[in-house]
């Protein structure tokens, strides 16, 4: 029997490509609802997703011939995962895809601003030319501190062994340390930060964990970089930790108000005052969820889930 999978989000063309070469029916559908496609998809007996919606448990149950939910990127939390399972469907993910744009998309953030590269960039094309205010921080001798050691932290500490820094990291896995970070208690990685480096799932557990709590644990001043999740800051409380100066600085992937509508958000009386700090900071970078969004990585997360449901099927 052929097994037809529905594609609900455009990605690179080998994975359809290949996909189809290795005899999978593939189907697409990138515009109509999620009810739309719940009426149909117990036809299906895989799906494709980026993060178009959430996969409920009112999806699976209508989804009666579904074998695999493979989701092109790092995280599954669009998904529920227990009830999937549950339903003996494979859950497939591509961490391993987009693991070296992360790193070195962190490895820049924090180079631009410890050298305020895009401060003076901006400066210099307004017409000013400042030396002084815009004189640096060397990352050499620096403790980097990592949350979260899985494919895009060990990645990052990777690209971190040709700069003279000492790399800590925390993780709730015992035990997984390598030649590039050495695994400590969560209050020593706070005791000796300089950078904090946040690699991190969303989930219960680290929904709202970097709050004025935790970056007030921190002994030092320090930065703060976040290429995971934008729910795991509590904005707010960033944004008077960088008052105080308590931290020197955040480069910011993701944000806490990514599901709503940015048209809104730059609207002066819909932006949340913390918000309206961060787009105004000079010590704050800010991206658009990009880090791990690369034309490499692009390909390489199509090829890691074509090669996942080839291994299964």
């Amino acid at each position: 029997m052929s097994i037809k999978i529905l594609h609900i989000d455009s990605n690179h063309p080998i994975l359809w490509q290949q996909l189809e070469d290795a005899g999978f029916e593939n189907h697409a559908d990138f515009k109509s609802s999620k009810e739309e496609i719940e009426a149909k998809i117990q036809d299906y007996n895989g799906i494709v997703i980026r993060s178009r919606f959430k996969i409920d448990k009112t999806f699976l149950d209508k989804a009666t011939n579904l074998k695999f939910i493979a989701r092109v990127g790092a995280g599954l939390e669009s998904i529920d995962c227990d009830y999937a399972q549950a339903k003996g469907i494979h859950l497939i993910a591509a961490p391993e895809g987009n693991r070296n744009a992360v790193a070195e998309h962190s490895l820049g953030v924090i180079l631009s601003l410890f050298n305020n590269l895009n401060l003076a960039d901006a400066e210099i094309k307004s017409g000013q030319w400042n030396r002084e205010s815009n004189r640096g921080h060397e990352l050499d001798g620096k403790t980097v501190g990592i949350i979260g050691y899985g494919n895009m932290g060990k990645a990052f500490a990777k690209k971190l062994r040709g700069f003279d820094v000492e790399v800590l990291f925390h993780d709730i896995v015992e035990n997984i340390g390598d030649e590039n970070a050495r695994q400590v208690s969560l209050p020593e990685l706070q005791q000796k930060a300089d950078v904090l480096s946040l690699h991190l799932p969303w989930t219960p557990e680290t929904d709202k964990m970097i709050n004025s709590a935790f970056i007030n644990a921190f002994t030092k001043q320090f930065w703060i970089i976040n290429t995971s999740r934008g729910k795991n800051i509590v904005t707010a409380d960033l944004v008077e930790a960088m008052k105080s100066k308590k931290i020197l600085g955040a480069g910011l992937d993701v944000l806490e108000y990514e599901k709503l509508s940015f048209e809104n958000l730059f609207q002066d009386k819909n932006t949340p005052a913390a918000f309206q700090y961060l787009l105004e900071a000079k010590n704050v970078l800010l991206t658009p969820h990009i880090a791990g969004w690369t034309f490499e990585s692009h390909e390489r997360l199509a090829q890691v889930i074509v090669n996942k449901i080839k291994l299964i099927f």
